[in-house]
């Protein structure tokens, strides 16, 4: 698996999603300020990794502070904290993660050590993310027959989180126990991140994948040749309600009308039991040049008005099971 994200010589190194499927290219970062630039344009993308970016971001943070007395340093930190966490609203791993790292300074005084303490959290993340990746892979395999066809949606590989993913996670576990499996990926508008991303992972790792358009999804249902329905989470409300990449409410229904299962897999971080439903999920919006100028060349008249949410909401109605590390969630939810 790829390594999407690191920390090597007090600098986060990350693979620059931004410029594949042509170049892979590393990125070694020691300004904070730059790993939150990484984050808003998507460099580094997916909610768990965007919530180890975040965690190594306050060590980024703290490593160029020059402060010497703890309570100032703890105040400049906050400031660094909420700049990390305005960079993506809507994917709840980044504030767990975030939260965390605040935790070790309201716990620990001791400016010698402080510092260490701070990386030592991230490492933390970073590492059971890895663990958790497994588990879901674990869990999430047991829904895969030999000889499936996933549909899945934008990109929850290694790319995604610390390590080889959550919904792809489970199709390399499926396989890792000698199933046959197949993917049909979505390309995932406006940024194509299915087509980029979750088609280059599963080349590399040689699983069959057919690359069609978000606008396909229904007639491939129809021709039955999809068995389940797979894909991530970036905020998952009390009552099951998923905020994914937008689209996937469109895949979801039609799921439903083909009778076809549709899971979510996600980290309980994921879980935001501070929101009871959809409807009070924050969504974030893109800027518009991200549909009409995509990849450098116009592609609608100036001045038009577009609308570009980064994601939209599930009903948990619609939602066959939600695959965790800790286990499946079945409704209700």
């Amino acid at each position: 698996m790829v390594k999407t994200i690191d920390w090597k010589d007090n600098s986060v190194i990350l693979i620059d999603q931004t410029k594949l499927p042509d170049e892979e290219l590393y990125l070694k970062i020691s300004d904070y300020r730059e790993l939150a630039d990484a984050i808003k344009k998507l460099k580094i993308r997916g909610a768990p990794a965007i919530g180890i970016a975040g965690a190594f971001g306050v060590c980024l943070g703290a490593n160029q502070s020059r402060i010497e007395k703890y309570d100032a340093f703890k105040k400049e930190l906050e400031v660094i904290i909420q700049e990390l966490a305005a960079t993506r609203p809507t994917a709840v791993n980044l504030f767990w993660a975030l939260d965390r790292m605040r935790a070790v300074l309201k716990n620990n005084r001791d400016m010698p050590t402080i510092k260490k303490l701070l990386l030592d959290e991230a490492f933390r993340i970073l590492e059971e993310d890895k663990k958790i990746c497994r588990k879901i892979g674990e869990h999430g395999a047991a829904l895969l027959k030999d000889g499936d066809t996933v549909l899945t949606h934008c990109n929850t590989g290694a790319l995604a989180t610390g390590d080889f993913g959550t919904a792809l996670g489970t199709v390399y576990t499926a396989v890792e126990q000698g199933k046959k499996i197949s993917v049909f990926a979505d390309e995932t508008r406006p940024l194509l991140q299915g087509a980029r991303l979750t088609t280059w992972e599963l080349k590399k790792a040689n699983i069959d994948v057919t690359l069609i358009c978000d606008s396909m999804a229904a007639f491939v249902m129809k021709k039955g040749w999809v068995d389940c329905v797979m894909l991530g989470a970036d905020r998952i409300a009390a009552n099951g309600d998923t905020a994914n990449k937008i689209g996937t409410y469109n895949l979801a229904v039609l799921a439903k009308f083909h009778q076809i299962p549709f899971y979510v897999v996600a980290p309980t971080s994921t879980i935001d039991l501070n929101i009871n439903s959809g409807k009070d999920i924050p969504i974030e919006e893109r800027a518009a040049e991200e549909i009409t100028f995509g990849f450098g060349k116009r592609t609608a008249p100036e001045n038009i008005k577009v609308y570009n949410p980064a994601f939209d909401v599930t009903p948990f109605e619609l939602i066959t099971e939600i695959v965790t590390e800790e286990g499946i969630f079945r409704a209700p939810f």
